[in-house]
């Protein structure tokens, strides 16, 4: 890929870029947290399906495979 290397246009995004308020960090974090919360949440949701199903996973259904 024939990227140019322009610095100024690296320059000029630092230079607009600041650090942000702890009002800010604190609601990106709260957000970032629920994301991450739900995406597990919806993962132990998923095994506890599979679990629970016949043949899935080692659950009531497998007792006799293992």
């Amino acid at each position: 890929m024939d990227v140019p290397f322009d610095y100024n246009s690296y320059a000029r995004v630092l230079k607009m870029a600041s650090t942000p308020s702890w009002e800010e960090f604190s609601q990106i974090a709260k957000i970032a947290g629920a994301g991450i919360f739900l995406v597990g949440l919806i993962g132990f949701i998923v095994f506890i399906v599979m679990f629970y199903l016949p043949g899935g996973m080692g659950g009531p259904g497998t007792a006799g495979l293992v």
